[in-house]
């Protein structure tokens, strides 16, 4: 592609993207595809959940757009999130993680994946699968809420402390309650697009009119 047309690529996408009253937290790339094709989409694949689980449990004390730019490392570093094979992870693999500067090199971080990647495994031979337990916190059905400004979303809620409390009590790690329900928003739980954002009525919500 010549400079002159993606320099008209450019402007459109901006053009277009200050057209689109989207959740205000999508401003640069890649947070707006991912809040146009993934955030808030009822998600019921047990791999990806277990990637969100982790991901999540990554951004403590970051933020998610550092998480975002480091997924696809993320993805090759931890064997595309096959918890069979984290499981099995030994000293060798947490040495190898913390020379990976393409991730966030936290031992207590790496730690945890490999121990939720155990805890997973077991949750889903008790119950079947890793999405019934997950969603049964919501009673498997996406939640869905009506906000009209960024500071009327909550950071946890009654169903991410259950949730919470359960992982904990499993021995998963990295899983508090605000983490939860960021897990909860991720992955379509809960529909927490603003009533302004197309995206919300696309995911299910109903606009109205005050």
């Amino acid at each position: 592609m010549a400079p002159r047309d993606n320099l008209l690529s450019a402007a459109l996408a901006i053009a277009h993207a200050r057209r689109v009253p989207r959740c205000p937290w999508a401003t640069t790339e890649p947070a707006i595809a991912y809040h146009d094709e993934e955030w808030g989409v009822p998600l019921h694949d047990d791999r990806k959940l277990f990637e969100f689980l982790i991901l999540e449990g990554a951004q403590a004390g970051l933020s998610w757009i550092t998480i975002l730019k480091k997924r696809q490392n993320y993805r090759k570093a931890f064997d595309g999130f096959r918890a069979e094979r984290i499981a099995r992870y030994d000293a060798d693999d947490v040495k190898r993680l913390l020379g990976d500067a393409g991730i966030v090199r936290n031992r207590l971080k790496i730690a945890a994946t490999i121990t939720n990647a155990k805890e997973f495994l077991a949750v889903r031979k008790e119950v079947g699968s890793f999405d019934a337990y997950l969603w049964s916190f919501v009673g498997g059905k996406p939640k869905q809420n009506r906000w009209r400004r960024m500071s009327d979303v909550p950071a946890r809620t009654p169903e991410s402390d259950a949730m919470s409390r359960d992982l904990l009590k499993r021995g998963f790690k990295f899983v508090g309650s605000t983490i939860c329900y960021a897990l909860m928003q991720a992955t379509g739980m809960v529909n927490d697009h603003l009533v302004t954002c197309p995206r919300h009525s696309e995911l299910g919500g109903a606009f109205r009119r005050k």
